[in-house]
């Protein structure tokens, strides 16, 4: 059962690693890899969007949620793997 779940923290990850370089690529983030990957990590980084709000650089705003996730999960991982 462990096994199990560090591998789905793991394969989460990739997945959260994957969104945040999607989102740098705007043909790839409006295409179908995009919208694959937002509707995965969506229900997970929102709650977090709502807590921590985007820190302001300037006229840009920089959302630290998806760091703040992928840190959980290594944490997690540290702890149950």
């Amino acid at each position: 059962m462990r096994g199990l779940v560090c591998f789905v923290l793991s394969v989460y990850l990739l997945i959260l690693i994957a969104r945040s370089l999607v989102s740098y690529l705007p043909s790839a983030r409006n295409g179908r890899a995009g919208e694959v990957l937002s509707r995965l990590t969506e229900p997970v980084l929102a709650p977090v969007r709502r807590m921590l709000p985007p820190v302001r650089a300037g006229a840009a705003a920089i959302d630290l949620s998806s760091l703040a996730v992928g840190f959980g999960i290594i944490l997690l991982r540290a702890v149950i793997c």
